[in-house]
C-alpha cells in the first residue's frame, strides 16, 4: 500500500459522524481524516480534540470548493441530506461514502448508483450492521449447513426508550426521513437480504406509540424472500422487555442469540480498533444456542462462540476499493433493493395491505 493516505472528508460531527465514522477511518490503514465538516462550534471544537490534525470547515460548499485535495467524501448529516450532498460530491468528482439510508426512495438510489458509474466513482453505503458479531457469526452456521434449511428467521433491533428525545429522528415530517423503519429498519432488512436473497412480499406495522411521539417507534415487517424463507424483523424503541436479538429456525437446528454487538458500546465509550486485544469480542455467557428440541434458556442446544465483530472490515474495504479497485463493500443497488422493502413497508402499514413486489 503507498505511504500517501487518501484523504477522507466527513460531513456531520453528531453520533454517525462523531462516533462510527470519524473513529474508524482514522484508524484504518490507508485512510486519513482530513476534514470534518459541521457548522456547530461545540461540535467543532470536540471534532479538534478528538482528531488534533484536522481541518473544519463550516459548510459542505466550503469542502466541496477544495475536492481536488480529497480522495473519498463521507456523508454522515442527517438522512434528507444524503441524495444532494452525494450527489454534489459525485458531480465534483469524489468518491463517497453515505451513511445509511442511502436516499428517501429507491427511484433516488438508482439515480446516485447510475450517477457514479457514469462518472467511474466509487458510491458505498455504510452498513456496518453486516460486520456486527452475531451476525457474522449466523453467516458462518449458515454457510457450513448447520440450520438445515432455514425456514424462519426473526431479527430484533430493540430498545426501552418511553421518553422522546425529539430532534430530526424523531421528526413526522416526511421530508426528515426520520422513524424506526428507516434508521433500524434500514439495518435488519438489508441483513435479511444479504441472508436469504431478493423479498416477493411485504406485510409491515409501524406504530407511533410514545405520547408526543410524531414517527414510528414500534414497527414489525414480515418479508417473504423468493427461497420460501420468512423473516419476521422487529424495530422499536418501546419494548419493556427485550427478545433475542436473532432466532433462527431451520429443517436441522434452530440458532438463538440475546445481547448486542459490543462495538457501538465500544466506540461511544472512546475505545479504538487497535487499543489492545479483544475488539468486538464478548463474554462467553453471551454466546447464542445451536440445537433442536430444547430451550436454550434452560441451557438446551450447543453454545456457539460468537465471532468477533469488525467494523473496521468496511473502511478497509473502502480503501481497497479506491487503491487497488477491490470490490465495493456495499453497492448503492443493494441499498436500493433494501429501500424497495422499506418502501414496500411503509405502504404496507398505512393501508393495511400486503405488498407484492
Amino acid at each position: 500500500m503507498s505511504a500517501t493516505p487518501l484523504r477522507v472528508g466527513l460531513v456531520g460531527y453528531g453520533l454517525a459522524g462523531s462516533v462510527f465514522h470519524a473513529p474508524l477511518i482514522a484508524t484504518t490503514e490507508g485512510l486519513a481524516l482530513d476534514t470534518v465538516v459541521t457548522s456547530n462550534p461545540e461540535r467543532q471544537r470536540q471534532a479538534r480534540a478528538e482528531h488534533p490534525d484536522v481541518r473544519v470547515a463550516a459548510s459542505p460548499d466550503e469542502l466541496l470548493a477544495r475536492a481536488g485535495e480529497l480522495d473519498l467524501l463521507v456523508v454522515a448529516s442527517p438522512n434528507k441530506t444524503h441524495v444532494p450532498l452525494a450527489t454534489a460530491a459525485l458531480e465534483a468528482g469524489l468518491p463517497v461514502v453515505v451513511d445509511k439510508p442511502l436516499a428517501g426512495t429507491a427511484a433516488e438510489a438508482r439515480g446516485l448508483a447510475a450517477l457514479a458509474e457514469e462518472r467511474g466513482l466509487l458510491l458505498s453505503v455504510f452498513q456496518n450492521r453486516r460486520w456486527d458479531n452475531d451476525f457474522l457469526t449466523l453467516r458462518r452456521l449458515l454457510d457450513d449447513g448447520e440450520l438445515g434449511e432455514v425456514w424462519r428467521f426473526e431479527s430484533r433491533f430493540e430498545r426501552w426508550r418511553p421518553q422522546t428525545k425529539g430532534g430530526w429522528r424523531e421528526s413526522g415530517d416526511p421530508a426528515e426521513i426520520g422513524g424506526l423503519l428507516y434508521d433500524l429498519g434500514s439495518h435488519v432488512v438489508d441483513q435479511a437480504l444479504v441472508l436469504f436473497g431478493p423479498v416477493t412480499q411485504v406485510y409491515a406495522e409501524a406504530l407511533v406509540r410514545r405520547s408526543g411521539a410524531e414517527a414510528d417507534d414500534d414497527t414489525f415487517l414480515a418479508l417473504t424472500h423468493a427461497n420460501g424463507v420468512r423473516s419476521h424483523l422487529y424495530v422499536s424503541a418501546t419494548t419493556a422487555q427485550l427478545g433475542p436479538r436473532f432466532r433462527v429456525l431451520g429443517s436441522k437446528a434452530g440458532y438463538v442469540k440475546h445481547g448486542l454487538d459490543p462495538q457501538e458500546a465500544e466506540l461511544r465509550e472512546g475505545r479504538r480498533p487497535g487499543d489492545g486485544a479483544g475488539w468486538g469480542t464478548e463474554p462467553e455467557e453471551l454466546y447464542g444456542r445451536l440445537g433442536a428440541g430444547e430451550s436454550p434458556l434452560t441451557g438446551g442446544g450447543t453454545a456457539v462462540p460468537t465471532l468477533p465483530g469488525d467494523y473496521p472490515a468496511y473502511y478497509a474495504a473502502v480503501a481497497a476499493a479506491l487503491r487497488d479497485g477491490g470490490p465495493n463493500p456495499v453497492t448503492a443497488l443493494e441499498a436500493a433493493a433494501a429501500l424497495d422493502v422499506l418502501e414496500a413497508a411503509r405502504r404496507s402499514a398505512r393501508d393495511g395491505v400486503t405488498v407484492t413486489l
